[in-house]
């Protein structure tokens, strides 16, 4: 690699992941980019804030305990040039923070990711995660079903120019979900490029039952709602289709009291949902089951937001 090489600071906020971040700190700690100058945990718990510290971190502490608000405590006490975000559960292969530092520069990029990979243990897991990187369940989001080199709406966690972030004022801690998102939609307002590198692949374990599956996309459903409340214009035609979907089903089952030939639509969307968790690993019915409480509960969501 060239000479003077800029600093890194890796960031993470943790909260009840005490288990968990002394793995992520130990995939830090292979990094094979030599000038990772502070790794920072903004911790909202005692056991999470003892186990990065046993880790080597730099802890500080998160009272608020949200996300956004423990990365921008994180970034607050970092001092690197370039400041790259990790989860308390996600593990960095050995060569990430190199390979998006070397993207960064060259594409004169704000932000530089890649592409989320759930990775599941359990029966369910296994299923949501099929689900997750189904285009049923994703749509065409680079970060979630992959796709070529280029400029992208948001990417998965993210490595960052410092200036750029301080620039907009940080991530917006207004948005509990989905805060990555905002910030990159900020960041691609005022100029910059966010670019996707699918070679930036990180593991992510996800949720291991339906109800949590479903408070999760709930969740990002009215963050989503949130988001275009305060960015109008913004909503995709992707993110359309859910809220669309619940209101159309709604309709269709009331009016198949007097109507029967309504039920065509609820059979029709079943069909479809069956056909796209066909030759998935995980069984059929788990994926469209997944797939529907996904649909069902990020639509509700924004709709109640």
């Amino acid at each position: 690699m060239p000479d003077n090489l800029p600093t890194v600071s890796v960031v993470i906020p943790a909260r009840d992941a005490a288990e968990a971040v002394t793995m992520t700190l130990a995939a830090i700690a292979q990094q094979t980019y030599p000038n990772i100058v502070d790794v920072v945990v903004a911790a909202a718990d005692e056991p999470t804030a003892a186990a990065a510290r046993s880790g080597g971190a730099t802890v500080i502490t998160n009272p608020v305990g949200t996300t956004p608000a423990g990365l921008n405590l994180a970034i607050g006490a970092s001092s690197g040039e370039i400041i790259v975000r990790c989860d308390a559960h996600a593990i960095f292969p050995p060569h990430y923070v190199e390979a998006a530092v070397t993207t960064l520069l060259a594409q004169r990029a704000v932000n530089v990711g890649g592409s989320q990979v759930p990775v599941g243990l359990t029966p369910w897991e296994s299923a949501i995660a099929e689900a997750m990187t189904s285009r049923w369940g994703a749509g065409d989001a680079k970060h979630r079903v992959g796709g070529a080199a280029g400029p992208a709406e948001t990417v998965y966690l993210g490595v960052f120019r410092r200036d750029a972030i301080a620039a907009i004022g940080g991530f917006d801690e207004d948005f509990e979900r989905t805060q990555d998102y905002e910030l990159n939609h900020r960041l691609i307002e005022a100029g910059g490029t966010v670019w996707f590198d699918p070679e930036l692949r990180v593991g992510y374990r996800p949720r291991g039952s339906l109800r949590a599956l479903a408070r999760q996309y709930y969740d990002y459903g009215r963050a989503k709602r949130q988001f275009n409340r305060k960015h109008p214009g913004s909503l995709l035609l992707r993110q359309v289709a859910p809220p669309t979907l619940v209101v159309a089903m709604t309709l269709a089952l009331m009016a198949s009291i007097l109507w029967p030939a309504a039920l065509l639509l609820p059979v029709v969307y079943v069909l479809s949902i069956l056909a796209a968790s066909m030759r998935r690993r995980a069984p059929l019915w788990r994926v469209a089951s997944a797939l529907a409480v996904m649909h069902v509960s990020w639509g509700l969501g924004f709709l109640a937001g």
